[in-house]
């Protein structure tokens, strides 16, 4: 296993954890640009354009892009997050030129009127659909309202009206204000010819003219309301709880993966105990979720409308009980060795580390082998997990409910 970058002229750059053991490639191109990225005007353009980058090039119409993709037998996605556009594919080693190749190409999209148009409906067909998933909704909801007035707490779809009013321009505009080589980086891991890889990005990319591409970093310590959106439509009552959490950059990253999972993962974790296996609860899960400058620590439940008020009063009981002891040893061991094996397993296919790697690259500058994050993972202890839930102040979280009752549970 062999770390190697390289830097363009134009301010490109390009890591690749290389393994020559490995049976498969995976590359893909991280663009740091999200929703937080936009104004209110064209909200939601960021994925719109995540789509619009599959619909051709000056040298592929959007069939020849799929059926080339196809051709290599890879597999090939994109998303597009607050933050983040990342376009990737995972393929066999002897298809590392033309996957490259194709890659580079549709980073340069030539965004036809006639394609935006039709597009335009499928991303209002998508809003449509994410409207009727509650826990989407109520995640977008809860963005909104944590992070008040804060870029973060815009829609990563943007709304109906947002979309509709959306020019072909606008987004041309905003391409050209957001996808500089400098706010780009080409992430690749697996068994990879990295010299031919940089000489590659060279020919491909070295053209791309670069240019300031800035993003402001505000802090947000959460709005801390409690709200509630009635839906007689639902029979299940949706309960979401945002605090604060250490930033991307922070060297804090670690404990509050540790935090959510002793406290909310979606197995063996106090909530699962508390509330899943009593029967409470049918979903009940804290994630961490970390961003630039900021970050949250995100609970979810769903349950009977009846049960809702015992649900939240165990909920933040056994937040108020971690803050008064902390874990215990045996927590903390078992979170551990379940975050080592997730890593570990998901990181023996190259395309299982591509997104671990590219992350850590944006937000730390950094790159670790697998083997010394987990050891950076053993040596957290209880106390730096319990500072971690202290400063978050989880049991005074912004919280919005959502389903047939008309008003917050008061607990």
């Amino acid at each position: 296993m062999e770390f190697q970058t390289a830097t363009l002229d134009n301010g490109l750059q390009i890591i690749a954890e290389v393994n020559p053991a490995a049976a498969s490639l995976a590359c893909g191109f991280f663009v740091r640009t999200g929703s937080r990225d936009e104004t209110a005007p064209v909200s939601g353009v960021s994925h719109f354009l995540e789509h619009m980058v599959f619909k051709g090039t000056a040298r592929r119409s959007a069939l020849d892009v799929n059926r080339d993709f196809d051709r290599m037998g890879a597999i090939y996605n994109a998303f597009t997050s607050e933050e983040n556009t990342v376009y990737f594919a995972s393929v066999l080693p002897e298809f590392q030129h033309d996957s490259l190749d194709l890659l580079c190409d549709i980073l340069r999209p030539s965004l036809k009127q006639e394609d935006f148009d039709v597009e335009k409906k499928v991303i209002l067909d998508e809003i449509a659909l994410y409207e009727d998933r509650p826990q989407f909704r109520l995640y977008d909801h809860l963005m909104f309202e944590h992070f008040a007035g804060h870029p973060l707490g815009q829609s990563i779809l943007g709304t109906p009206e947002s979309i509709q009013n959306l020019q072909r321009d606008d987004m041309q505009a905003y391409f050209d204000r957001r996808y500089s080589p400098t706010n780009v980086v080409l992430v690749a891991v697996g068994n990879l010819d990295f010299d031919a890889l940089v000489a590659q990005a060279q020919t491909a990319c070295g053209h791309w003219q670069p240019f300031d591409a800035p993003r402001a970093i505000t802090p947000c310590t959460g709005a801390r309301t409690r709200n509630s959106i009635t839906d007689v439509s639902l029979a299940r009552q949706n309960l979401g709880l945002f605090s604060p959490a250490p930033s991307a950059s922070s060297s804090a990253h670690h404990a509050a993966q540790l935090l959510t999972t002793v406290l909310g993962d979606v197995s063996g974790s106090r909530l699962y105990y508390a509330l899943i296996e009593t029967a409470l609860a049918d979903e009940a899960h804290m994630s961490y979720a970390p961003m630039d400058g900021t970050g949250a620590m995100m609970t979810f439940l769903s349950c009977g409308a009846e049960q809702s008020r015992s649900v939240l009063a165990v909920t933040l009981e056994e937040y108020r009980r971690f803050l008064d002891a902390g874990a215990t040893e045996a927590e903390l061991q078992a979170a551990k060795n379940k975050i080592a094996s997730g890593a570990t397993l998901k990181g023996e296919l190259p395309m299982g580390r591509l997104t671990a790697v590219g992350m850590d690259w944006v937000y730390r500058n950094e790159y670790k082998p697998l083997a010394e994050q987990i050891d950076d993972l053993f040596a957290v202890d209880a106390d730096a997990i319990l500072a971690v839930a202290q400063d978050s102040e989880i049991t005074n979280p912004t919280a919005l409910a959502l389903g047939p009752i008309d008003a917050f549970p008061d607990v």
